[in-house]
């Protein structure tokens, strides 16, 4: 159910609007803002998991087929924890909103919060449009419109739901859609068969940019505001990231494979193994690193880390944390190394999440599910503030390179 007493909220985000987008070289570079967004302890935990239910539970409605623009996931309905947004232009003249950018799905809608404007851009049509997410839900009316990203680059005729209802998207406007086009499938009523081209697909379709991949970099941040993040439509920014691309195929193992999903293992320490090779997803809507049950227990039993039922987050003594070992995640043949200090929480935010300034919580988790589901980890922005990644549509892969933040000692 809906948490609609608000025990603590807190929002920490800036405009983005004073950095203009950046096109240069066929490259859309469109800057966001981290924003935290809280309703009680143990919440950031609590909507990762669902979210991560409501990946399975899509999954299993797709195999059997009764998929429908109107179902229901049925997991609890939470106010998002932590999200990158952006800000997105609609119509002529633009109403600006603040958009969560989500590669775990992939219809953009607006107007959870700033209410939507016709102007001479607007064509309302014929379809209906609902989605339930693992932290919400939405549903109204498809339009198309003009998308003005940043300071002036538009996109006519996109597809845009535009909310009569929504739950889960206080502080926020809506979601910029850039997972799968095949998501979007269902979604639509009475067109229930039809698929909603993405705003990653219009640009490529327009040749407005050149390749059909979007590039995402994030920094870690103590901060309580921070603009440190940037969505590169088109290919990739060589400024963001060191060294060079390793690419990995989009996994064949269901329901993974219906999202960004990829094969990896993952190790403590040296030689470790606390997670065989298996697949998962990458997602931007999910702040922390998600794993299998059995995998967790194994991680937590050679860390020492106890449950803190305060926020829900497992915590380490001070003198644990000094012994605390790399995670390293082994997709195809590169390693990707999760520093101690990258496993955890920013120690200057404990108490946004319900905790204490002397204690180190994980962002490692346990997924809710023991290995085997086909969903066995997402690497959530927690990895990803550590990693460029990029989405490759055409060629169906996901790449990963190091920052100058991946050995960052930030938190």
């Amino acid at each position: 159910m809906f948490a609609t007493t608000v025990l603590s909220y807190v929002l920490l985000a800036i405009a983005v609007t004073a950095n203009p987008i950046v096109v240069r070289e066929n490259l859309i570079r469109l800057p966001f803002a981290k924003q935290v967004n809280l309703t009680g302890a143990s919440h950031v935990l609590k909507i990762d998991q669902a979210r991560a239910a409501a990946f399975r539970a899509f999954g299993q409605a797709k195999a059997s087929g009764s998929l429908k623009s109107d179902a229901v996931i049925s997991v609890g309905v939470q106010n998002q924890a932590v999200t990158y947004v952006a800000s997105v232009g609609v119509g002529s003249p633009a109403t600006t909103f603040s958009l969560l950018i989500d590669t775990g799905s992939s219809n953009t809608w607006v107007g959870a919060g700033t209410a939507y404007k016709q102007t001479s851009t607007s064509t309302k049509t014929k379809d209906s449009v609902s989605v339930t997410y693992g932290s919400g839900e939405f549903s109204g009316t498809e339009f198309t419109d003009q998308v003005t990203l940043g300071s002036g680059l538009t996109i006519p005729k996109q597809s845009i739901g535009v909310a009569s209802q929504s739950q889960g998207f206080d502080g926020v406007d809506g979601i910029l859609g850039i997972g799968p086009v095949d998501l979007t499938s269902g979604t639509l009523s009475p067109d229930t068969s039809a698929t909603i081209p993405t705003v990653t697909d219009n640009l490529f379709s327009r040749k407005t940019i050149t390749a059909n991949e979007i590039g995402i970099s994030f920094e870690p941040t103590t901060q309580a505001v921070a603009n440190n993040g940037e969505l590169t439509f088109g290919g990739t920014d060589s400024s963001k990231f060191t060294g060079s691309i390793s690419f990995t195929p989009i996994t064949t193992t269901f329901p993974s494979s219906l999202f960004w999903g990829i094969n990896q293992s993952i190790r403590y320490g040296s030689s470790n193994t606390i997670l065989s090779t298996t697949a998962g997803i990458v997602d931007t809507g999910t702040t922390l690193v998600l794993i299998a049950s059995d995998a967790f227990s194994k991680y937590t039993k050679a860390n020492g880390a106890v449950l803190d039922n305060t926020t829900g987050l497992f915590k380490l003594t001070t003198a644990q944390f000094k012994n605390l070992q790399s995670l390293f995640f082994i997709v195809g043949s590169k390693s990707f190394e999760l520093t101690a200090n990258a496993q955890a929480w920013p120690r200057s935010l404990n108490t946004l999440i319900g905790g204490t300034t002397t204690n180190v919580y994980l962002i490692v988790a346990d997924i809710g599910a023991n290995s085997g589901s086909g969903l066995d980890f997402i690497n959530g922005f927690a990895f990803l503030e550590r990693f460029y990644s990029v989405f490759d549509t055409a060629n169906k892969r996901v790449g990963f390179a190091t920052t100058p933040f991946t050995k960052a000692t930030t938190n």
